[in-house]
């Protein structure tokens, strides 16, 4: 009678096993933070919610692209919050936004241009009441006023162009 109890604790055993192993495995097919991105912010932007974007720009960059969007709509075209272009021969960093497939006024100045090949970058969005402000590795670096005023419709975040994603936040 000791050996059906015996060979059962291995299935048993085994079973355990099988449980334990999975979520390791399910680390695997984690999503990675690939380019181009697209992400979902939870809730959409509000008035004090920040969007941090970590990565490392390439080695031979020519731009990068990071866009808040109203959904993720490709036909018709997501209506854009603030697309933020770095622009490494012309060394501008511009945003814009796209309401009702129209794009506005481009910005460019900047103080400084912020970015250099093959180095880590840190960029925050931070949402105010009646703008953006963005900052580059701690330092304000300008403002954009909302060209779209529902701010919770303003729920998706892409990602494109020459950088690694090491984090977002």
């Amino acid at each position: 009678a000791a050996a059906p109890a015996l060979s059962l604790q291995k299935i048993e055993d085994g079973h355990l096993n099988n449980s334990l192993g999975s979520p390791v495995q399910g680390d695997v097919y984690f999503p990675r933070l690939i380019v181009p991105f697209c992400g979902h912010i939870k809730g959409g932007m509000r008035p004090g919610k920040k969007i941090l974007v970590m990565g490392i720009v390439d080695l031979n960059p020519e731009s990068f692209g990071i866009r808040l969007t109203c959904g993720e709509s490709e036909d018709p075209p997501a209506d854009v919050a603030i697309e933020l272009k770095a622009v490494f021969t012309e060394r501008q960093f511009v945003r814009n936004s796209c309401v009702a497939g129209e794009w506005g006024e481009e910005q460019s100045s900047i103080p400084y241009f912020p970015f250099i090949p093959d180095q880590p970058f840190r960029v925050e969005i931070l949402c105010e009441h009646p703008r953006f402000r963005i900052f580059v590795d701690g330092h304000q670096l300008f403002d954009f006023y909302h060209r779209i005023e529902t701010l919770s419709a303003i729920d998706t975040i892409k990602i494109n162009g020459d950088l690694q994603l090491t984090k977002l936040g």
